[in-house]
């Protein structure tokens, strides 16, 4: 089960339904149409996204259908039988292009676009901004703690505390982002995830000792046995205890594999930990350490000269704390071969109009330098605009140009082999060494340049000079 499942027609908010009954009703159910996905501030404080979702997205794009429960369920509802009639046929036959999985994604740019039928294209909005912006947020939640953790070992255990079966989801994104693996079983069979976990302190109460509880462990795990050090006194009995038994098991020709820190001051105990094995001779023996880690108590106990080997990562990361969602939206930018715009009483907010693509321009090592957002059917452009000052210009001509988007959707069907998650999470690691440091910082990034070519700019004007001129007349 992958949570595709769950994905019918009625994964969506009614009032899709109820837009889409008055297109087919109007006969502009066919009607081309484009829509754009795009958020306009990066989250966690931070400069960027890392795109994650698409797969689980392409995927149930494939199974986006009305079955005779789904339909039932809308004629209580209210909607008319020769209505749902289309609906039972209804399959989505639309395009979609978007980067990669795993790609460094920015604030204003489009990052995805479904061109299809209006109807299509609008009741699938809910199902693209559900699955892309929360697996968007933790991917890149899981990338910054990777940054702060550099080559240790980062494991996602937050199952128990996700938002109920967004937890599947929710691990998916945490490897894609950066974590090595996850806790989470069903996440690991269904989307090929590297499954890992230790002990609870539940398992050493049960025990009369804990040196008994830490043999018992020891001898049906073997060599993969990792010790929870801190059920009563990490320092007194934790690893006194562990280092026993990882001399029985020595005798045994088996070694320990690791002990875990779940409390406390975890750069202190660490090195407390640290010096204590390596005078028992127990070099090899990793550290773990869980208990409200994220990407800032990373960094803070780096500062600290801790010694930890790896992290156990749970609630912050499956839930986005602090920001808890991305602000993606999904806005429509043409229909019937027009562009179209939502103005706004700032420019900041009102949408690009058109059927639209992306460039990344990069100079002669691969460093993104700057993403500029043309319309499709003009090549690419020796200068942009910023989007929202309009003296604020930038060539392009020194920079190689490389398309950002591709068609990951063609007729409905996958255009291509769909990326797994361990293909996404190497992807996002590459791409991240392609984006120049001073925009991945964790305070006071620097803002990478999203612009608009001239034509496009040229054309959200024109369009909002006409709507503000139609709304005062």
């Amino acid at each position: 089960m992958t949570g595709n499942e769950l994905l019918c027609g009625l994964y969506t908010d009614r009032y899709q339904l109820a837009m889409a009954l008055a297109y087919w009703r109007c006969g502009r159910a066919e009607e081309e149409a484009v829509f754009d996905y795009f958020f306009r501030s990066a989250p966690f404080g931070g400069g960027y996204a890392v795109f994650a979702g698409l797969g689980p997205l392409v995927e149930a794009l494939g199974h986006f259908r009305f079955g005779e429960a789904d339909l039932a369920f809308l004629r209580k509802d209210g909607f008319p039988d020769e209505f749902l009639d289309y609906l039972r046929d209804f399959v989505f036959r639309g395009s979609v292009w978007a980067p990669p999985e795993g790609e460094i994604v920015f604030p204003y740019e489009p990052v995805l676009s479904v061109a299809g039928g209006l109807l299509e294209a609008q009741i699938i909005e809910t199902l693209v901004l559900n699955l892309l912006n929360f697996q968007s947020l933790v991917a890149t939640k899981a990338s910054r703690c990777r940054r702060a953790a550099g080559r240790r070992v980062l494991s996602e255990f937050g199952l128990r505390r996700a938002q109920g079966s967004g937890g599947m989801w929710a691990s998916r994104a945490a490897c894609v982002g950066g974590c090595d693996n996850t806790s989470n079983l069903a996440a690991a069979r269904a989307f090929g995830l590297e499954a890992a976990g230790t002990m609870a302190h539940s398992f050493i109460q049960s025990y009369d000792s804990e040196l008994e509880a830490f043999r018992d462990f020891a001898r049906i795990h073997g060599s993969s046995t990792v010790l929870l050090l801190d059920t009563y006194d990490t320092l007194r009995s934790g690893v006194p205890n562990a280092i026993q038994v990882a001399r029985e098991m020595e005798s045994r020709g088996e070694r320990l594999k690791g002990v875990r820190l779940d409390s406390g001051d975890l750069a202190y105990l660490s090195r407390k930990v640290r010096a204590a094995l390596d005078e028992a001779g127990l070099r090899e023996v990793v550290i773990l350490a869980s208990n409200q880690v994220d990407e800032h108590v990373i960094r803070s106990l780096s500062e600290q000269d801790d010694r930890i080997d790896g992290f156990g990562i749970g609630t912050s990361l499956v839930t986005g704390v602090p920001d808890g969602a991305l602000d993606g939206v999904y806005k429509l930018a043409e229909t019937g071969g027009k562009p179209r715009l939502k103005a706004s009483e700032t420019i900041a907010k009102t949408t690009l109009p058109g059927h639209k693509t992306v460039y990344r321009m990069e100079d002669a090592d691969g460093m993104a330098m700057a993403d500029v957002v043309c319309l499709a059917e003009e090549p690419v452009p020796d200068r942009m605009v910023h989007p929202f000052e309009p003296h604020m210009r930038l060539g392009l001509a020194n920079w190689r140009a490389r398309p950002l988007r591709g068609e990951v959707v063609r007729g409905g069907r996958p255009a291509g082999q769909v990326p797994s998650a361990a293909e996404a999470s190497v992807r996002a690691r590459r791409a991240l060494d392609r984006i120049p440091p001073e925009h991945l910082r964790f305070d006071n990034p620097h803002t990478y340049k999203v612009g608009l070519s001239v034509r496009l700019r040229d054309l959200r004007d024109t369009l909002l000079a006409d709507k503000r001129k139609d709304a005062a007349s």
